[in-house]
């Protein structure tokens, strides 16, 4: 799909429309999660949702790769589960006398990492490489993975019994973290008649193909971001290091991913350029859950979000001179 200057915001904003529609058939009474899971998918991120069982956490993961036509995959996270399950393993052939890879779950547009966080963190780690470099090594040689390439991965609140904290360096790999929350009671009246009668999933079909959808997330990178945002930006990573609540703060990863959201929503909202309030709207979903609280911050039961909020208010907003 060729696209120029002229009509890259209308195609994103088409297509987008399209995705957000048929994923509301499925997941009711909730634009803003929705929202963000198109943020991930065009700008090349991967979603991490966090929340209680039952809240639709899965079925959001299956319908947004349902709607794009691409491959899927999910992995079921369980303590028993290997990183070669996820990777793939090179398997000797006796009748050709070579070894043979055997590609794993995350070869898929769409990985579905349901309850990520029941696997032991050797486990997870398994997903590093491919969620950074979009690629798998195993035995020494490198599996390129498709394009493009989606984690949505689901897990239950640590307090949950037999789940596992998710390593620092696995978390800083999501660009966002969304929580589903329960429906209001409006939308859990309208699940109970559209949905009580079968599966959602079934009806829903695909309103767009995955080369379209690459070549989106490609369009969105030429968004034009002044150097003012991006001192702005600079200026919050900063203020979550530098808070006396924290004890880490946000890395630079964090910062190139925030960006690379900021852009995508800038063109969702049919910009051409990125705001400050692009940068405070994903400021939480982006950085909250790669930060540490400092013994005091969670003595006095201070929650991330709390944290961020007050680093991103602290923060002066450019002038739009």
């Amino acid at each position: 799909m060729k696209l120029t200057a002229a009509s890259r915001v209308d195609d994103v904003q088409t297509v987008a429309q399209a995705v957000r529609a048929a994923v509301s058939t499925v997941i009711e009474g909730k634009p803003e999660a929705i929202e963000l899971a198109l943020v991930a998918l065009f700008s090349s991120g991967h979603l991490l949702i966090e929340d209680v069982p039952g809240v639709g956490k899965t079925m959001l993961a299956k319908a947004l790769a349902r709607s794009i036509s691409g491959t899927a995959q999910r992995i079921q996270f369980t303590p028993d589960l290997l990183p070669s399950d996820i990777t793939g393993v090179s398997i000797f052939n006796s009748q050709n006398r070579d070894f043979e890879f055997k590609p794993g779950g995350v070869f898929a547009n769409v990985v579905i990492g349901d309850e990520i966080n029941r696997a032991s963190p050797k486990t997870q780690s398994a997903l590093l490489e491919a969620m950074e470099e979009h690629q798998v090594t195993v035995d020494g040689t490198t599996h390129p993975l498709p394009d493009p390439f989606l984690v949505v991965a689901t897990q239950n609140p640590i307090e949950m019994e037999g789940t596992y904290p998710l390593p620092e360096a696995q978390r800083d790999r999501f660009m966002l973290r969304i929580s589903m929350g329960y429906p209001v009671r409006s939308a859990e009246v309208a699940m109970l008649d559209h949905h009580g009668g079968g599966n959602p999933l079934a009806d829903l079909q695909p309103v767009t193909d995955v080369a379209t959808v690459a070549a989106l997330a490609d369009s969105i990178r030429t968004i034009f971001v002044h150097g003012a945002i991006k001192d702005y930006l600079v200026s919050v990573l900063e203020a979550t290091r530098t808070s006396p609540d924290v004890r880490l703060g946000a890395s630079p990863r964090a910062g190139l991913q925030l960006l690379r959201a900021a852009r995508a929503r800038a063109m969702l909202s049919g910009r051409h350029y990125v705001i400050p309030d692009d940068v405070q709207a994903l400021a939480g979903p982006a950085l909250a859950h790669r930060i540490l609280l400092s013994p005091a911050a969670q003595l006095a039961r201070r929650s991330v979000d709390e944290v961020v909020a007050a680093a991103v208010a602290s923060v002066p907003i450019p002038d739009r001179d």
